[in-house]
Order: structure tokens, then sequence, then C-alpha cells
């Protein structure tokens, strides 16, 4: 072999260790690209990895053991939440019943501060200040009576009014209506077999207040008893030597207390029809009579000028002083004051613990006559409502006169003066005080003195409407 050969052979032979090394360096090349592919495709594969993480950065899919116990909390919150309002409306009960105690507690605490007062006779509810005068048309005016009325009565329900009159008859009306309800006619003198009634003029009733027993009494010295609900007549109590003028049922029992021109007072026991016992004091004819829970009465001495309180049980009495003319009219306002009115004019106004009046209001309707001749206007009724300070009076001056009593009744200030025309014989306020009943007649029902024409033998309910709820006072 030649030497060129040789070394071509040693050439290849050399060659090929680089060969190798090449080759080696083109699958490192090729293995380094391959992992720069795999990490490419590695890469791809974290890009959606990581879009699916961008996924899962939403709320994941509940499980049903997820939504189970979800729910189960919602049920525990909605049970709270009701318990919790459960428990705020019992509170809200608890107080309202609290604030409903409390306020029957005042409701109590008043209503007995007011018994305690009424029976102390201090009870003086402020009603007048509230009182509106009622319009001419709002009268209602009740016919039934020929001659001049006497007396009335409301029953203690306010649902009839009882009238009598100088033509001996007694009618039963309904408020509501205005109707009559049932009518006692006049008795004929010596006649047998008749229904029984009154053969004079009647001067005086009183009802009892339970609204069982009617007493009326009349010129004859007759006291009759009747059914009030159906004026069936009981009894008749007889004892008295003039005219009777006045009665009064003790409220609460059926004690009743009578009085009459013979100067005397009578008390009867209605309900066992018995007569109890007789009292004597005044000096001239008892005009009227009134009573209240007490046992005691307050009579009207007519001429004598008294006014007087019996105490029953003691059969002891108080005499009192203030009126100049004669005292024909009286009624208690409480157990501890009274009113009276007289033919001098004036209206007075009593505390049992003075022997003089606490307030005199003279002219109390004013003067009537020629000049320098003038006369006051004879006071021939009064009324109160009870344990209040409203008073009213009347006259034959054309009008009922409507009063409001100072405090501690110290002093009386007229209040409005409701036309009527004719002798004011009678009043009467109702229980509630809604309305006041006025027995309107042509004459004056103790005598013939005077005679208005123009007026009607009548009986008028008179409204009286309030513009708010009467508050309770003590003085």
């Amino acid at each position: 072999m030649s030497a060129a050969a040789a070394a071509r052979k040693r050439g290849r032979s050399a060659s090929e260790p680089g060969a190798g090394a090449g080759s080696g360096k083109r699958r490192r090349k090729a293995d380094s690209a391959g992992d720069r592919g795999k990490s490419k495709g590695g890469g791809k594969m974290n890009e959606e990895i990581s879009s699916d993480s961008e996924s899962e950065s939403l709320p994941p899919r509940r499980t049903e053991e997820e939504e189970e116990e979800e729910q189960e909390e919602t049920a525990q919150e909605k049970k709270l939440r009701l318990a919790k309002l459960y428990l705020e409306q019992l509170r809200q009960q608890e107080e309202e019943k609290a604030e409903a105690r409390a306020f029957e507690e005042d409701q109590v605490a008043g209503r007995l501060k007011e018994d305690v007062l009424e029976q102390r006779g201090r009870l003086q509810k402020s009603v007048a200040k509230e009182i509106q005068a009622p319009a001419p048309a709002d009268i209602r005016v009740l016919r039934g009576h020929q001659l001049s009325i006497t007396c009335v009565v409301i029953t203690p329900d306010d649902a009839a009014i009882f009238s009598a009159a100088k033509d001996c008859s007694i009618i039963k009306w309904s408020v509501e209506s205005g109707r009559k309800l049932h009518v006692i006619p006049r008795a004929k003198k010596g006649a047998e077999g008749q229904p029984p009634g009154h053969s004079s003029h009647i001067l005086c009733m009183a009802i009892s207040s339970d609204g069982k027993y009617l007493a009326s009494g009349d010129r004859s010295k007759l006291i009759l008893i009747w059914e009030a609900q159906g004026c069936r007549h009981l009894c008749t109590f007889t004892g008295h030597r003039d005219a009777v003028s006045g009665l009064a049922f003790r409220r609460g029992t059926h004690q009743l207390y009578s009085t009459s021109h013979d100067r005397s007072v009578k008390v009867w026991n209605v309900a066992e029809n018995s007569y109890v016992e007789t009292l004597f004091g005044h000096q001239d004819a008892v005009a009227a009579l009134d009573a209240l829970s007490r046992e005691c009465c307050v009579t009207a001495g007519g001429r004598d000028g008294t006014v007087r309180v019996w105490k029953i049980p003691e059969e002891s009495q108080l005499v009192f002083y203030g009126h100049q003319g004669s005292i024909d009219s009286i009624q208690l306002i409480n157990e501890e004051h009274m009113v009276s009115g007289a033919d001098d004019g004036s209206v007075a106004l009593w505390g049992l613990s003075k022997k003089r009046p606490l307030a005199l209001q003279r002219e109390a309707h004013g003067l009537r006559g020629e000049p320098g001749l003038e006369q006051p206007f004879w006071v021939s009724s009064v009324a109160a409502l009870l344990n209040t300070d409203l008073v009213a009076t009347g006259s034959h001056s054309s009008c009922v006169r409507l009063w409001q009593c100072g405090e501690g009744f110290r002093r009386l200030d007229p209040l409005c003066d409701i036309p009527l025309v004719g002798f004011i014989n009678s009043l009467k306020f109702s229980s509630s005080g809604d309305f006041l009943v006025a027995g309107v007649g042509q004459e004056h029902r103790l005598g013939r003195w005077w005679r208005i024409k123009e007026a009607r033998n009548s009986i008028c309910i008179i409204p009286l409407h309030r513009t708010s709820r009467p508050a309770a006072a003590g003085s």
C-alpha cells in the first residue's frame, strides 16, 4: 500500500470520532430542542391549567352535601330570625300590657279619688265651661198636659221622663222618640171602682236610684207609690196634714223622704210599705226637699227663710240663713254643697260647714216692672248636675239660665241663657249631663199670681253639647 493511501485511511479513521462527536452534538441539540418543545408544550399545558385555575376562581360547583349543609344553615338562620321576631312581639305585648295596667291603675286611682271626694262631698268636675248654648231649633217640645207643669223627673238610665201637672195627671215620655209611653189620668173624687190616681194638683215627684219606684205627692196630703216601669199603683202613704210639697229617695235605697206644708219631714220605707218617723223644725210651710246617699236630707223652708239639713239617725238639724224672701227650691250639688232659689230673685250656694251662703247672686234673672217699681223675677226652680260645677235656674223671665260654680263653690258666674217663654216650674239634668229637662207652664206651680198667655204647658228637652270631655277636680 502506498503512503498516500495509508494517509487517507488514517484521515478517515481520525474523522470518525469527530463525526461521532458532531452527531452527539446534533443529538444533544435535538434533545434540547425536544426539551424546548416539551417545555413549550408544557407551557401550553401550563397556560391551559392557568385558564382552568381562573375558572376555579369563580364559585365552585357545590356538591349535594355542601348544598344540604347550606340549606340546613339557612333554616337555622330562619328559625333564629323568627325566634327574635317572636321575642320582639312578646316584648311589645308586655310593654302594651304594662302600659294598659298602668293606665288601668291610673283610672282606678282616679276613680278611687273621685269616690273619696264624692263621699266627702268635695268632688267638683269641671264641665260648665265646655257647655255650648243650644240653638232654639234644637230644643224639643213635648205637649200633653192641659194645665201648667209642676214637676218632672228623669229615669236613672235617661230613657224616660215623668211629668206631672195641675191637671192631676202623670205622663211617661220616651226621651228618644218623644212619644207618650203611659198616662196616669186624673182620678175623680169619691168615685168607686176607678183606676187609682190623683184628684188634686200634683206638686212633687221622685224616682228611686234603681228606677223601680216612682213617688208622687199632691195637695190632698197623699203620697202615691207606683211601679216606674209599668206605672202600676202599688200603695198610698197617708200621714201628712197638708199638701205634700217635696219628695226624694235616698240614693242606693228605697228610703223615701217627704215634706209638706204642715212643716214636717217624714221618713218612709217603700220596699216594706211602712212609715218610719217624723221630724219637726220649720216655722212655716216647707216648699222643697232633696237627698243623696247619706242618711240625711235638705229642705227649703219657704217663708221662714231657712235652709235645713236633717240628720236622720241623730234626729238633729242644721239651720242656714241667707235669703231675704221665700225659699221655694233647693238641690244638692254633692254631699257637702247645695244650691237654692228664692222669690227675692236670689240664688245661693251653700256648704254644710258654714251657716251663711258661700256665694249669693242677687237679681239672678233681672228685674221686672215699671221704672221705680222694679221687682226681681222670682227664681221658681233650680237644678244641679251632680258632682259638677254646672247649675241651672228657672224663672218667668223668658229664659233658663246656666251658671258655673267657681272653685270651692265660692262664686257663681253666668254662662248662657236658653230662651223659654213661661214659668219654669221644674228643672232636671240627665244623669249623663247630655240634656236638661224643663217643665214649663203658664202659671207658677204653687199659685196663680200671674198668667203668661204666650206660654205653652209643655216639657222641653234641652240638649247640652260639650266641646270636650270633662275633667275631674277636687276642691
